[in-house]
Parts: C-alpha cells; sequence; structure tokens
C-alpha cells in the first residue's frame, strides 16, 4: 500500500560489474515511499547486489542511485546506513549484548538518552510481540529463530529509519512460523508506512508481502509491477515461477 507518490529511491542505469563482467545491468526503477518492493528470482540472479547498492555496500561501476534526491556516492556512509534498516536471515545479532541492548544498539550511537533509548527499545518488542519484561533480558542463545527474527526487525527499526532493506530474513524458519512472521511483518509495514525493500526466491512470500515485485534474471530487472500483473506476465521466468505454486497432481 503505497502513502504517497514521492520516491524513497531512484536506480538511473545501474550496472556493475566486476572482472569485466556485469553483476547486475542497466537497472532503472523508482521505490516509492510506503511500497514494499520484493527483489524476486533465482540464486546468482542479481537481486542482493541491486539491495546492497542502495545501502552503499557495493559501489555501481555506471550510473547512480539516488536516496531522498541525493545520489548514494554524495552521503556518508554511516549517516546513508544508518538511516536504512537492514535485516539479514541470521539476523546479525550479538551474542553477548541482550535483547534490550541490541534493539537499542543504533540509537545508542546516534546520541539518544538511556531513557528514550529505553522507551523506544520496550515499545518495539511489545509491537513485534516480544513482551519486554519477559525477553529484554535473555540473550540471543536463548531464543528461537522465529524469536531472533522478530529481535532483528526491532532492532533495524529502532531509530526510525525511513527504509528498510531485508535479505531473505525468514528464510531459515520453519514454514509455520515462516509465514506467521510474513503475516505479521506485512501489518508492521503497512501500520508503520515504512518503505520496504525485500530480497526472496519464495514466490509465495512474494506474493504475501508485494506491493510490488520485482523480477530479477540474469543480473537485469526483466519484469516490474503488482502481484496481479506478474500473474498475467508472459516473461518465461515470471511463468517458470508461477509454475512453482501449482499443485503436484
Amino acid at each position: 500500500m503505497l502513502q504517497n507518490d514521492s520516491v524513497a529511491v531512484k536506480f538511473r542505469n545501474v550496472t556493475l560489474s566486476k572482472n569485466n563482467r556485469p553483476l547486475v545491468s542497466n537497472l532503472n526503477f523508482t521505490i516509492n515511499q510506503g511500497e514494499a518492493l520484493i527483489l524476486l528470482g533465482r540464486s546468482g540472479s542479481g537481486k542482493t547486489t541491486t539491495m546492497k547498492l542502495i545501502n552503499h555496500l557495493f559501489t555501481p561501476t555506471e550510473g547512480e542511485i539516488l536516496f531522498n534526491g541525493k545520489s548514494t556516492a554524495q552521503w556518508d556512509e554511516i549517516e546513508l546506513r544508518r538511516k536504512i534498516g537492514y535485516v539479514i536471515q541470521e539476523t546479525g545479532l550479538f551474542p553477548h549484548f541482550t535483547v534490550e541492548k541490541n534493539v537499542g544498539l543504533v540509537p545508542s550511537l546516534e546520541g539518544w538518552k538511556p531513557k528514550q533509548i529505553k522507551t523506544r527499545v520496550y515499545e518495539l518488542l511489545n509491537l513485534v510481540k516480544l513482551p519486554p519484561e519477559q525477553f529484554a533480558g535473555r540473550y540471543p542463545h536463548e531464543l528461537s529463530g522465529g524469536q531472533r527474527q522478530r529481535v532483528g526487525v526491532a532492532r533495524a527499526l529502532a531509530a526510525d529509519p525511513p527504509v528498510l532493506l531485508m535479505d531473505e530474513p525468514f528464510g531459515a524458519l520453519d514454514p509455520i512460523t515462516r509465514l506467521e512472521l510474513q503475516k505479521e511483518f506485512k501489518r508492521l509495514q503497512q501500520d508503520l508506512g515504512k518503505t520496504v525493500v525485500f530480497v526472496t526466491h519464495d514466490i509465495q512470500e512474494a506474493f504475501v508481502l508485494a506491493s510490488r515485485i520485482g523480477l530479477m534474471y540474469g543480473g537485469e530487472m526483466v519484469f516490474l509491477g503488482t502481484p496481479d500483473e506478474f500473474i498475467q506476465s508472459s516473461h518465461p521466468e515470471a511463468t517458470a515461477f508461477m509454475e512453482c505454486i501449482k499443485p503436484v497432481v
């Protein structure tokens, strides 16, 4: 669901090459504020590379990416990344930090006051359905996989970044927990109005979460549109993904 027509991120003629081989080529698209753009594709299709260009973990060989109207090359990298939440499959939690300290890490680096951090951490733990009185003092090894992913989402939201990048965050979870977190995250994304770029190779996950789907193939974005438009697409790669959700007889 789009909150407005403003552009959060814009790719202009972006190519990234390594050893004279393009990893992604000729990317031209925009990400609107408040939408959930799902980057869908097989392994090696370029979807994670595309996402990492947004927070300047990778630098384009050609073209530019605009974040809030400003080229990522012109941003201070630390400032840019603190405006962009980042969630990965293994969450990246610090094992020697409690849940409370993990979630409050970025606000503390931003110079928030301790009372303000604690209030924010407790608010977010309630938001991701981890009651703080039960979970704030725990360590990551004392949590289930699904609980660690919830903490990872809370940490990414802690400093209230306008954009979230999520790299297959639910991929290692069992199917039931995964579906529960997908539905909860969709609710959170819509309630908070966050712009989300979410990488997956799972077409069903894409349909649960997407405002739009960007289909990557061979380092190029070969389709960009709504889930309904994806269903109608005649591109061979879209057709191949649609075959994955047909029941086996």
